[in-house]
């Protein structure tokens, strides 16, 4: 998977977090990756929503315990996507 790809999943990963999460007071969102994972339309985006989540892990987009993610198993493991970084005033 080339540098590119990963970055538009990613991408998509944020977007759909926001669309299933709840928004924080601090800008962030949290959902379950049960929530995630039994999703279609993820079903749909996401060959390997897992991998996707360790990649923005990995690039600081989100975080979550622990690092493998299995369905099931790990369905209330909360994963918070980050609020993005203050725009600065022009």
């Amino acid at each position: 998977m080339n540098n590119s790809h990963v970055e538009e999943e990613v991408g998509k990963l944020k977007e759909e977090i926001q669309r299933l999460g709840q928004q924080q007071p601090d800008g962030s969102y949290k959902v379950k990756f049960g929530v995630l994972f039994n999703d279609d339309r993820c079903a749909n985006i996401f060959e390997a929503l897992v991998g996707t989540l360790r990649a923005a892990k990995k690039r600081k987009f989100v975080t979550y315990d622990g690092e493998l993610l299995l369905q099931g198993v790990h369905d209330n493991v909360e994963i918070t996507l980050f609020p993005p970084p203050a725009v600065a005033a022009a």
